[in-house]
Order: C-alpha cells, then structure tokens, then sequence
C-alpha cells in the first residue's frame, strides 16, 4: 500500500512559521490509467462520462511527452532539477547576505510536480479572458511608466487593444474626429461633480467619447449573434436619431423614456458591446458569466415567504468511509528507570551539586560564535538567586509581592537562551508559574492585545526581562515602560546579576515531588486569533520528559542542537526541560543567526558532533538553498535529526530534498524522525531513532478529492492532484491514541476516514486556564464506539492534528484544525491551497513565505480568501494575470472556488513573532477593510453557489376583480384614502374669490399695499431684499411693460434668476403680460460645463421664446466661457431685467379660462429625465389653497423657506404662497449655507417661526456641519423651541436615519422631536401629504425588506431580522384622494398592500410638456382608470411604490387615520433575480460596511449589479471596500455585485432636492467620465 524506498522527486519547503511545499502532483498518466480512475474523486455534479472528457482534454497536452514512461523514471528525471531550480531562484540573495529582506528568506521551495500538475491544470482555460480591474495612477503601488500606462490590451481584444493604443497617441484632445460632433459636450460634461474634462482622467484610455461611438471594429454585426433578423438598415438610421436627440438633451437624460431599452448597442449581455473602455471589461466579465458554475437547480419554488437559501445536497457518488470501526492504539509502556529524578527542579538540583562543571547550555551570537556556556552549576546557584530574590526582596506596602502559585511573565528575546533558562527554573525553583510570552516590539503588535489578555487572566503582574530587552521595550513619557495594548500593568524586573541577591547560607528552595500543581503555562493563538494559555503540571512536565527520553533514546551528556524557539513547544521541551533531565548540552541558535546564515545549524552539529538536533521543515530548505558554499561538514554524528513540523503535510519533500542533498556528507536516511505534537497534547507521535529497530517509515499517496470528504484514498503517484504524506512515527510510550469525528460526538473514525488525533497519556496539558468550559471539551473528551460506550475510563485530549492511523500503527498526519476550511460541506486544507497557489511561477510576482490563506463566514458558508505579498517590482498586468491563473489551479485541483485573492504591497501583512504571517490578525484586517489591498480579484459568482432561487413570476395572474373579492372575504378594505374635504371647509379665505392667482396679487396690492411677503436673506444672515405687496406688484408691472411690445401672449418665458425677489417679480410680470413663465436654475458660474448644458436644454425644450434674467447672467449664458459648453449663438432674446423703465403696462392679460396654463414646472427626475408639468391657473389656485388649509397659513403668520424656488414644492412655496395667503416668507437661499451652515436655524429662532420647510441637503448640511456645534448656537441664543412643524420636501421615501440625526443633534435647541416630518409630492402632482400644523404625529412601522422585494408588505416588529423602518409622508393635503393599485392589472388593492400610488386632486398637473410630441406615451401618467371598481375617477399615476395602513390614531375630522407610505420610485428599482429591488437599501446596507464610505449608488448594467462608492478617506483604502461591498450586498440582498466603482467624494451627481442621479452616473460610468480612483470586476 505504501511503497517504501525511493520516492517520488523530492521537494523542499520554508515557510516561516510552518512550510508546506507544494503537494506533490505529477503528470504522467499512461491512458489506460485514466479511464480506470474512479471518478469519486472528483466531487461536483460530474458524470463518469463527462469526468473521463474532462480529465483527457485537461492531460492532451501532456500525454505524448509522458506515455513511456515508468514511474521510477519520472523520479530519477526530476531529482536533480528540483533542487537546481530551488537554489538558483535565491540564488542573487544568498550571495550577499547583507541585503536579504526578512521575506527572500523565505522562499517556499516549489516543487516541480506540483508546478507540472498546476500547468496542466491551467492549460484548459487558456482560452477565457477576464476583465482586468482598473485603477487610478495614484493607487498604483510601482512607479515605472509601464506599469502605469492603464492596461488596455488585457481587457480587449488584441487588435482593438492596439487600435485603441494607436488613437490615444495620435489624438491630442480628446475629442477630435469624431463622429457626430452634436454629442460632444453632452458626453464630456454629464456628470455633474466629476472635476475636469475626462481627458484628465488616468482611465479614459481612449479617445471616443460617447457611449455609443462606432461599433469596436472586430464586432460582429447584430444579425451574427443570437439574432435572426438580418442587419436592418433603419435599425441603424435610428440609433443615429437617438444621437441626435442626446445632443439636444444635453445633460439631462432625454425625455423619451426608451433610452434604456431602444438601443440594443448599450444593452445586450451577448450582442454588440459598447465602444468604452469600461463597457468592454464589462462584456468580457460576462463572456467569463456565460458559463456559470451552479449546482442544477432542483425545481424552482413557488414564491414563498420563507426564501430558503439553496441548501448543497450531498453528491450521492461521493465517496465514503467502508473501513472497520479503528481499534485505540496504545505505545509501548513507559519504562521504569531506577534513578530517576523525582521532579524537574531534583534533576537541576542533583546535577548542579554533583556535576557542576558540566556544560548546560551554549548561546551563539549573530556571527555564530559561542558567547557563553551555561553550565549546570551556574544554573543551579543563578536559578537559587533569581527565587531567592522573587520570594523575598520584592515587596509592595511590607507584603511580599509575589506568593508561590502566582503566575509570572517570562519576555526573553530569542537570542537570549541563557537568561531564559535561568529564569524559567528561577520560577520553578520559587513556586512560581512562569508565563513565557514573545517580546513586544510595538505598542500594537498583531496579536499582541490578546497576549495581554492572556495575561490579565491569568493575573500576572511581574514580568522578568534581561536588561538588553528592558532597554529596548518601548517607553512612555516618564521613561517606564510603556503600557501595551489590552495589558495588565505589570512590574518590569531585570534578572540580570546585579539585581538578584546571593541568599544566606540557611535558605534553601524547596526541591519536592512532581505534583499535580501547575509548573508553567504555554500560550496558544487559536484560529480566531484569541490566545489560551494551556496550563502545564510538574506531573505532566516529569512525564513528558520521561517519555521523549524513551522514545529518543535520549543518553547522559549527550549534544543537541536547537533551531526551535526555546520558549514553547519542541524547543520548550527538548531544548529546556528533558536536556537538563538527561544532563545534555544544548547548542542553541537564534533565529538570527538563521536569518544570517541559514548553514549555521548544520556547521554546529559538524564542529560539536552533535548526536541529535532538533529542527523545522525551513530550517532543512534554507540550508538547501545555500549548501553550495561548504564543502568540508559532516553530519555523521547525528543519530537523530527531529523534524518538529513533521506532521506538516509538506514535510516530506522538505526531508527527502535535504537527504539527497546531504547524504553526501554523511547524513543517513534512517536518522530523519518526523514528530507531531501540538500545544494541548505536546508530543503526540515522533519517528524513533534508526537503533530501536522500528519498521521502516512509510509514506501515503493521497487523493485530495478523499480527503476533502474526510475520507483516504489511496492513488497512483500520477494523478493531478494528490498529497504524499509521510508518517510521524508511533505513538508516545505510555499513551493512547485514536482517531475520533471532527464535529459533533466524538465518535472513533472508521480505518479509512480522517478525523481528530485524540491522546490519552499523563503527559498532555491539563487545561485551558480560566476556561472551564473549553478545557471539558479539549482536555477532557470521551471518544465512543459507534454504539455510543466510552473507549476508556481516561479522558483524552483532542490535539487539533487531523489525521489516521496507517500500516504498521504509524500515525499520519494530513492537516490541522487551525488550517481547516469547510466549503460546502467539503473540508479544504488552508496550507495545500497555500501550495497550489506558490506552483503557479510565483516567483516573479509574489513572496513564496508571505502568503496566508484562510476562510470567512458570507451568507452560510465559508468563502476562501487568499492574501498575498506582492513584489514592488511586478507590473499590475502580470500581478493580475498570476492571481487569475492561481484562481483557476485551486479550482482545478482543489475543485473549490476562491472567493476573494488579494495581494498587499510587501512587508505589510502583520507578522507572527518568529517570521512567517499572523493569519488571525490578517484575517481580522480583511474584514474590517484595513487590509490596503494593492490588486484584489473577487470571484462571487463562481462560488456563491446557495443563494435563494430566482423568483418566477406565476404563470395565469389573479384578475383585479377576484383580488377584491379575496380581499372583502378576508375582511380587508380596499386601500383608499383622502385628506379633508376642501369644499366644506368654510373660512374667511378672501383669495378664494378669485380665478387666478395674479388677481389675488393685485388686490392685496390695494387692499394691504404695505404688507411685507418676502424677506430674502443673505449669508451673515442680515436682510438682502424685501418686498411688500404693492411693491411686488410694481415690480411685476413694469417687467409685463417690457414683454407686452416683444412678445405675444401665451409665449414662453425662461426666468433664469439667482433665488430671490427678481424672481418672484418676473413671474407675475409674466402672468400679468398673458406670458408662460418657466422657472430655470442659472448656470454654476465655476461649473459651466456642466450646469450650462441644462439650462439650455429646458429654454429648447420648453420653446422657450425669451429668456429673462439679470445683467451677470446675460454676460455668462454669452461669454467665452459658455461658448466651450454650449452653441450661444443658437439662445433665443436675452432680457436683463435689471433697470426697467418705470412704467405701467396698458392693460393686465386676463386669461379666458382657469383651465389655461398658468406655468411650466420643469424639473430632473432621479433617472436622469428631464420633464415639465403643465400647471392650468386652476391647479394653481387650488394647490395655494391645500397648503394654505393644511399648515393654517395667514397673513399674521410668518414661514421660513429653506428650498430652492425652481421646481415643485419649492417653487410653489417660494412663488405661490405668500401671494395666495398673504403670509410672510422669510427665504433663505439654500447655497448661502454652504459659506454659512447655520443661517437657515439661527434665522427660525430670531423670527420664532412655527411652520419651517427645507430640504434633505440642508438637513444633510445641518447635521454634518452643525453636529459639533450645539454649543455655540446655544450661546448665541439660537432656540428652536418655537418650531411645530419642520417639514422636509422631497420625491421620495423619507429618509429616517437623516431626521432622526437631526432632530438628536438639535434636540439640545429646544426642537421638539414631534416636529420634523417630510412631505411628498411627484410630477404629477407636486404636494401629496404635507404633515401641517393639526393631525397626529407621523407614525413609523418595520416591514420585511425580504417581503418588499416579491412587492409584499409584511409588518415586523421593530429591531427583526431584515427589518426595514418606513416613515409616513405626512398627511395627505385637503382635496387630494390617493388609492394603491396593482401595477400589472390596474386594480385596486387591499390596505398594507404594496402598489402604484394614484392620485386625484383640483391640483394634479394636467399634463407633461414634451417636445416630441410624446405625450401618448406618458398619457396614462395623467388621466387613468381603475380597471375594476370605481373605474370612473380619473387618476394620476404617481410612479411611486407604497402603501396605505389604518392606523389606531384619529385625524382632525374624528376619523380613523389613514397612513400613506411611500417606499419608493418605479423608475429607479432594479429588478435582479426576479424580485425588485430598491437602490436605497443596497445603498443604505453598502454605506454601513465600512466607516470611509461616504455616498453611495447602485445601478445595474445589462443585469449586472454596479455598485459605486465614495471613498472618503487616502486612496489606499480604495481597494478594501470591494470585499465588504460584496459581503455586505450578499449577506443582507442574496445579491451578487458584478462591478465595485471607487470613486472622489462629490462624484455621484445630486439633483437641487438632494436625490442622487442614478442614470447621470450610469451613463458617466458607461462614457468613462468618473475617474474612478478603482474599478473591481468581480468574476
């Protein structure tokens, strides 16, 4: 079974803490052997028909070189490479030793087999190109020019990589030559906030800029791919249209809603892509997605509430354990020795009394010169000093400070053996428990706050140190030394001479008998980086030695050398304790040394013939790499070369590299002794010694598809991916050994399973100190037959070695606990994924020892993450070429996908204190984001294999009429409601007499001429402008003089003002002279590319004929300027309104009818479109009415406004109100805030106004800018307790987390938190629900997010799972009905179910203004019928989710009120796997994930999810938020996001009311506009 003898080509290793060198693989299957393998090793749903095509094309490539071959040949063929290969890889570093880094040393020796096997597995995706991620020049970690220029060539294809190359030199900006020169600024200028021009950007790579430039050249026409039409023609003539409709529209996204779906050039997933660089990574990620790696779906569910995500059923051809049940397997018995010591300190005693002179110990400096040998009287009367001392001369307030038992800390540095020793039995001598722990370099060492608490509980608060390590501990200011992180305060004594004092000649320590009490206690890092200290008993202590000296055959006097770290485990044991039991001399050498010259060991066991030594896996490869050197050592002497990572499943190629190398110089095979042990159990297993005529060592040829189901199967050495293994001997002499299930009851494991090694000796640790509860479930198992009877009255230990018992009673070992990954019920072994990933030519771009691999939790399941240290000299593009080849060889060999890989720039992964990586701390760091990334490559979709399945729409929808039948048998009302009825609500409301709302104007103009109505306020917050009622009707006369010769009535009219009284004049003037206003926001005078393009656009689609403006406009909208961003030649009549001529116009217009337009209200939806609402004088003066009702407005009453007055409510609040009720409005322009964040709060407290409006920015400005700043406000008197009602206006679902912030911040005002609330209003209608000053308080409820993605609303309580907080509008306006309808069938629905918000109101607006004429199309949105019911009510379509409640609570009339909750806007949701989603909540989950991310939008690209974030922060934190963006999306949406845009803060365009535009993004993105600072493809 396992052949003995020559081996397979011997590999070695070094990783710093444990090595393991690749598994070796090889290739040389003759093909009869791959038809006859049986295909169970392979996991995953793979037939043996589909396994057999699999496995030939995967070995074509090799089969020719190989089919000759034998087995033996392959070896002999590859003895000698391996090792040249090895040495010539380091060669350069180990010249000059000087300038080695910590990492070159730690070249992890790759074996050629592996190497061979990952190529072959490689070969077979040869073909599938993934998107490379693009990164701004900034985050680049390299300075070379070429590892700057953005790597175009890997993301497209060759020739249009090339294409792309040879356009970017030529042109020179980046717009020339192109093709519909009409799109220009459109494209170049759309998003709003992205700083320059793209040229400027580092990722605009090419020089076309439209989204939709010509077709990429080797693109196949439409017809080719999946389309059976021919290439039509018009098809080609009407995308051109659609350009030159886009040039019109500038920087708004057209009114014509078909954008998204017209052009099928933006859209297909498997047609024509995008000319943009960004559209072509795009479509290459979903060529890579075309072939998805998914279980087959079993049947898909009916919709159900449970989304049950996909649980993996077991592979029934999986293979299973057929073995007998294993039978314990005991070591031989521990022989009684007649003069044995009695305890540890009684050895000390009698050799220091009886063989003074005897060397003990000999410590080596850095140039591998002895410095001091220890002999065992120094360390006898050293020790007897140091307790003397302990017990007696320290003291705190007359009381000794130390009493026998309590625990003490031992901080040595590693190249100070002697102190340690002398320490560590100074302890033991006292009755001290010494705690040996690493030194701390750094205030926050990785893993460091642990060992603090480890100390804390165990109540330590000495610390011994040598006076070296004292000097360079880090100080505090008073010069102690410096508190650490999560430690106890401790006393820091140096044991050097002249502090510890001789004791008098009558005192001696007490020497007894090994008892059961604790003699030390080693730490232990978990995998979750806690740190256990595993208490040790002088018994256990006594016993170990007794045992190693047993099964080592350990004599007097004998000479060890010691590699291992002197303070826990191997070295602990054989270096400090059973050398001074046996009276050996002990060669210590530092890791240092090793560092400096890795031959230094092999030189020591030469010059002091040294029987034993006692080493790891690394020590055994350096020497390898640099052997050449020294011809004259010899390593005869040795009897016994004790590899302490024997149990490490790389160990062997380590030891089979090393003896062909140094059988040479005398090294005999037989004296290599693999051992295993771990902290808990120590030695569990170790090799014997060639003398004690044990059967010879064998070695295993594992499957790794067997192993990953706990199961051994045996393999022929040619399969691709198998693991040799070499035994770790037999058991300890006087333990018990078996082997019991990994989880759950610890059942004994059947012959051929892998399970748990569990020890029962008197020689194992004890427990976990202060942990009961761990230490009954490590310390104290009871391994049971599968009938369920113990095996022993013994407890065991579990040892944290995965393993199984082979041939021969010789224990293998295949894994640890601490390295184990359960992917999908498969167990995966951290450090043969670390193998696989070094045989992928690592050389060039990664450190072979910097390499960590571990597993995190992401919606039930382990994902694998592969961090590695990247090469400062490796380009981006061969870095990201590695790391999507390691990808593909652990999906080959391991058959498991990789969910994350990251490389970090070198030497920044957190270190273990002797070398290699602190994979806790790293793993802590990647989740937190404070990893810093410099490459990540994420690849969800290929192993995120459980998410729930795709909804199904139901075949046969349930019609509207038995919708309301269900819903009247489930005793449900129909979802309706209204406000108040304005026609019996009587009140002396004078301006109800009259049609129109200038009539209104002009008689307050002569009834209350000296009214004030406006106050407008600058930033210092004094009074700008004001104005009366007869002066705004003077105002507004004289500019109807101005239009009333120019222009006809009904004209169009652009008011382009900053806010403030201009405005409001010119309006009326307009009314006044039979004209249409429009109300337009002047260009940004700093921002004119961007802001420019949209003015000109609604003066072109509103036809205006005239603009109106003030003379600093006039100047822009012509200057030079403005010329680069629009035509300016092409602007209808400019007027300046600034000095009009006093005079009167003739006559007032008076309109024929209310029914006329009164005005166009123009404003940007959050999708990006641009739409103007028709407003009849009767919408008008009934819209003024409903407000004024609602927050009781009159002339007495003062309001303060804090909105922008172009569009909607703001509008309608600015312009409308005052005139209509004869209030006072006091505005303050929300702009003046950004130069003054407090204006709007102080101006409501100096006026004491009651009724205030802003909008979400300025909440947003407040909180952000004021949060700080309570305080000062208070001391100048800013109280807000004057406020009943605050009111936020806005077109969307109100955002609670931002009016509970505010409302806490300002709570210390005096603002009541009863008072803020948010309105809602859309285009069809623009005031909804307003909150108003009567009515009850808005009410909050919890609904399921899981249920508002199938559109149902489900009711949770507050704080549930998946709980999603919706606030209520306000209330719904007087005159105004609102029902809830199906969006499919247009019926009504019942109450709290989730539909279209319809409303009916005098003030609905009556239609959209379009320019093309498309208002059949939208129609519907204005005048529509319930299909079933009430169908005569004609309706407006909101466009807006939500859903009506009853409450318990009553409004103003005695009824029961009726709640409206707005979830969000149709236009924006996304549907993704069937169900809908709103970009909202991604955003809200994305912007928790990690404190540096400021904004957030998400939108999908040809059903991909792009998630786009702000990075508020340094741009090397750009790269940590991929993975928890993608974690946080999966975990809280079962959502997979296909691209993570990093971007400056201010990038994702706001509209005036502070809603994101989602589609400006898109489209920027999509153009290549955003600069992004890091663009991620996930795969």
């Amino acid at each position: 079974l396992y052949p003995q003898g020559k081996t397979l080509s011997p590999a070695a290793d070094a990783n710093d803490s444990s090595l393991f060198p690749p598994p070796r693989l090889s290739l040389s299957p003759p093909l009869s052997v791959c038809s006859s393998i049986s295909p169970s090793v392979y996991t995953g749903d793979i037939t043996q028909k589909g396994y057999e095509k699999k496995r030939g094309k995967l070995l074509a490539p090799y089969i020719p070189q190989i089919q000759g071959w034998r087995v033996t040949g392959l070896s002999e063929r590859h003895k000698g490479p391996a090792i040249q290969a090895s040495s010539q890889a380091v060669l350069p570093g180990s010249k000059h030793n000087k300038s080695r880094a910590a990492n070159t040393r730690d070249e992890r020796f790759r074996s050629d087999l592996h190497t061979e096997a990952v190529q072959a597995a490689l070969a077979k995706y040869k073909e599938r190109k993934m998107p490379m991620p693009s990164k701004r020049r900034s985050v680049l970690v390299q300075s070379s020019v070429e590892a700057c220029t953005p790597p175009d060539t890997s993301s497209a294809s060759e020739d249009e990589g090339s294409l792309r190359r040879q356009g970017r030199l030529a042109t020179s900006t980046p717009y020339q030559g192109h093709s519909h020169p009409a799109v220009e600024h459109w494209f170049n200028r759309v998003i709003q906030g992205s700083s320059t021009s793209s040229s400027a950007s580092s990722t605009s790579s090419h020089p076309g800029g439209p989204a939709f430039d010509l077709l990429t050249p080797d693109t196949p026409p439409l017809a080719t791919d999946n389309h059976s039409a021919p290439p039509d023609v018009t098809g080609l003539s009407e995308r051109s249209s659609v350009h030159a409709e886009r040039s019109q529209v500038a920087s708004v996204r057209g009114v014509s809603r078909n954008y998204n779906h017209q052009t099928s050039v933006m859209e297909t997933a498997d047609g024509v892509p995008v000319n943009s660089r960004v559209s072509n990574k795009i479509q290459q990620l979903l060529n890579t997605l075309k072939r998805p790696k998914r279980p087959p779906l079993r049947e898909f569910f009916v919709d159900d509430f449970e989304e049950l995500l996909d649980v993996q059923q077991p592979d029934p051809n999986q293979p299973k354990p057929e073995g007998q049940q294993m039978s314990p397997l005991e070591g031989e018995s521990l022989g009684v020795v007649t003069n044995w010591p009695p305890s540890l300190p009684a050895a000390l005693q009698r050799w220091g009394t009886t063989q003074p002179k005897s060397p003990c110990l000999t410590a080596l400096d850095n140039a591998g010169k002895p410095v001091y040998t220890l002999t065992y009287g120094k360390l006898w009367t050293r020790s007897q000093k140091l307790a003397y001392t302990l017990l007696n001369k320290l003291s705190s307030r007359n009381e000794p400070l130390l009493m026998p038992g309590d625990r003490v800390a031992l901080v040595f540095p590693n190249n100070d053996p002697v102190m340690f020793m002398v320490a560590f039995y100074g302890c033991l001598l006292a009755e001290l428990v010494p705690v040996p722990i690493e030194v701390p370099l750094t205030r926050k060492d990785a893993g460091s706050q642990q060992i603090g608490f480890l100390l804390g509980s165990c109540g330590v608060t000495l610390a011994l140190t040598t006076d070296a390590c004292q000097k360079g501990l880090p100080k505090a200011q008073t010069g102690e030394v410096a508190t650490f992180k999560g430690w106890p305060r401790l006393l820091w004594f140096v044991t050097d001479g002249k502090h510890v004092v001789k004791p008098p000649k009558d005192w001696h320590p007490p020497v007894r008998e090994a008892s059961n009490d604790i003699a030390y206690i080693e730490y232990k890092t978990s995998k979750e980086g806690s740190t256990m200290g595993i208490t040790v008993s002088h018994s256990a202590m006594l016993a170990h030695c007794h045992s190693l000296t047993q099964a080592c055959g350990y004599t007097e006097a004998e000479t060890i050398t010691n590699v291992l770290d002197f303070k826990r485990e191997a070295g602990l044991w054989h270096g400090v304790l059973t050398s001074v039991m046996n009276r050996m001399h002990v060669i210590s050498i530092p890791y240092s040394l090793m560092k400096v010259n890795p031959l230094s060991w092999i030189q020591k066991v030469h010059t002091y013939k040294a029987r034993v030594a006692v080493v790891k896996s690394r020590d055994m490869h350096w020497s390898l790499l640099a052997q050449r050197d020294q011809r004259d050592i010899s390593l005869g002497s040795l009897r016994m070369l004790v590899v302490a990572d024997g149990a490490n499943p790389w160990s062997i190629s380590s030891c089979d590299a090393f003896l062909n190398v140094f059988q040479a110089r005398g090294l005999r095979p037989e004296v290599i002794c693999p051992c295993a042990s771990s902290s808990e159990a120590m030695t569990v297993a170790i090799r014997r010694p060639p003398e004690m005529g044990v059967p010879p060592p064998g070695k295993a040829v594992l499957s790794m598809g067997g192993l990953s189901h706990g199961v051994i199967r045996v393999d022929t050495e040619e399969k691709l991916s198998v693991l040799t293994v070499q035994d770790v001997g037999q058991a300890m002499p006087g333990a018990m050994v078996c082997v019991v299930r990994v989880e759950g009851t610890p059942y004994l494991c059947q012959t051929d399973e892998v399970g748990e090694i569990c020890v029962s000796s008197g020689s194992t640790g004890v427990a976990y100190y202060g942990l009961p509860g761990m230490t009954k479930n490590v310390f104290e198992t009871v391994p049971v037959t599968s009938s369920g009877i113990p095996i022993s009255d013994r407890p065991f230990t579990r040892t944290s070695l995965l393993g199984f018992v082979g041939p021969d009673s010789l224990v293998f070992i295949v894994g640890k606990m601490d390295g184990l990954m359960v992917v999908s019920g498969r167990r995966h072994n951290a450090d043969d994924v670390v193998a696989t990933a070094l045989a992928v030519e690592p050389m060039k771009f990664v450190y072979r020892g910097r390499i960590a691999v571990f597993s995190v939790s992401v919606l039930h399941d382990e994902r694998i993450v592969v961090v590695a240290e990247q090469r400062p000299d490796a380009s981006e593009e061969d870095s990201f070429q590695w790391m999507s080849r390691v990808l593909q060889a652990i999906d080959s060999i391991h058959q498991v996908g990789v969910y994350c890989l990251a490389l970090v720039p070198a030497n920044t992964l957190p270190k273990a204190p002797l070398g290699g990586i602190h994979i806790s701390e790293t793993k802590q760091r990647f989740l937190e984001g404070a990893l810093h990334p410099c490459n990540v490559l994420m690849c969800p979709h290929t192993c995120v294999t459980n998410l729930p399945k795709p909804r199904q729409k139901q075949p046969g929808r349930v019609g509207p009429a038995s919708m309301i039948v269900g819903n009247l048998v489930a005793g449900k009302r129909i979802a309706q409601a209204c406000g108040r009825d304005v026609g019996q609500l009587e009140d002396n409301d004078q301006a109800r007499k009259f049609l129109y709302i200038q009539d209104v104007l002009q008689w307050r103009a002569q009834a209350t001429p000296d009214h004030p109505l406006f106050l407008v306020l600058n930033a210092k917050g004094t009074v700008a402008s004001t104005a009366s009622c007869l002066q705004l009707h003077k105002r507004a006369e004289r500019v109807a003089a101005a239009l009333m010769g120019r222009l006809n009535t009904g004209d169009h009219v652009a008011l382009v003002y900053p806010p403030g009284i201009d405005l409001i004049a010119t309006f009326y003037g307009c009314l006044y002279a039979g004209c249409v206003p429009v109300t337009v926001r002047p260009p940004h005078p700093q921002n004119l590319a961007t802001t420019l393009p949209t003015v000109k656009m609604i003066v072109e689609v509103s036809k205006s004929v005239c603009i109106l403006t003030t003379q600093a406009i006039m100047k822009l909208l012509k200057s030079k300027e403005a010329a680069a961003a629009v035509d300016v030649k092409s602007w209808p009549m400019v007027l300046d309104t600034d000095d009009l001529p006093r005079k009167k116009s003739p006559q007032m217009y008076k309109p024929p009818t209310p029914e006329m337009l009164a005005y166009l209200d123009f404003s940007v939806s959050t999708t990006g479109i641009l739409a103007g609402v028709k407003m009849s004088h009767a919408a008008t003066s009934a819209l003024c009415r409903s407000i004024k009702l609602q927050c009781e407005l009159y002339p007495s009453r003062q309001i303060a406004i804090c909105l922008d007055p172009y569009c909607g409510l703001g509008f309608a609040l600015w312009c409308l109100c005052s005139v209509y009720a004869g209030h006072q409005s006091i505005l303050v322009p929300p702009l003046e805030l950004e130069s003054n964040a407090s204006l709007w709060l102080a101006a409501v407290s100096q006026y004491k106004v009651r009724v205030t409006f802003c909008s979400y920015s300025v909440m947003e400005m407040c909180t952000k800018g004021l949060g700080s700043q309570t305080e000062a406000l208070r001391l100048r008197n800013v109280n807000l307790s004057c406020v009943r009602t605050c009111m936020v206006v806005a077109e969307e679902r109100p955002r609670i987390a931002l009016t509970q912030s505010f409302s806490k911040i300002f709570k210390d005002l005096g603002l009541s938190p009863r008072a803020v609330s948010t309105t809602f209003g859309c285009r069809v209608n623009v005031a909804i629900c307003l909150q108003g000053t009567a009515g009850p308080d808005p009410t909050t409820v919890y609904v399921d997010m899981r249920a508002l993605r199938h559109d149902r609303v489900r009711l949770v309580e507050r704080g549930s799972p998946h709980s999603l907080p919706l606030m209520e509008s306000g209330k719904i306006l007087p005159g105004v009905k609102v029902i809830i309808a199906n969006t499919e069938t247009k019926g009504p629905l019942g109450d709290s179910h989730l539909g279209e918000v319809w409303v009916s109101s005098p003030h609905n607006a009556t239609g959209y203004y379009t320019v093309y004429g498309e208002e059949a199309l939208h129609a519907d949105h204005f005048n529509t019928k319930l299909s079933f019911g009430d169908t005569q009510t004609v309706w407006a379509r909101t466009g807006y989710l939500g859903f009506l409640r009853r409450t318990e609570l009553t409004d103003a009339s005695g009824e029961r009120h009726d709640a409206l909750y707005v979830v969000g806007s149709l236009d924006e949701t996304l549907e993704l796997r069937g169900m809908r989603y709103h970009p909202i909540d991604i955003e809200t989950s994305v912007i928790r994930s990690h404190k540096s991310i400021a904004e957030c939008a998400v939108f999908t690209w040809t059903n991909l999810l792009v998630v786009v974030v702000e990075l508020e922060g340094s741009e090397q934190e750009a790269l940590d938020l991929v993975a928890l963006v993608t974690n946080v999306v999966l975990e809280e949406h079962y959502l997979i996001v296909g691209v993570v845009v990093v971007v400056d803060p201010g990038v994702i365009p706001i509209n005036s009311r502070g809603e994101k535009q989602r589609m400006h993004l898109r489209d920027g993105f999509l153009a290549d506009q955003l600069d992004p600072i890091y663009v991620a493809y996930n795969m």
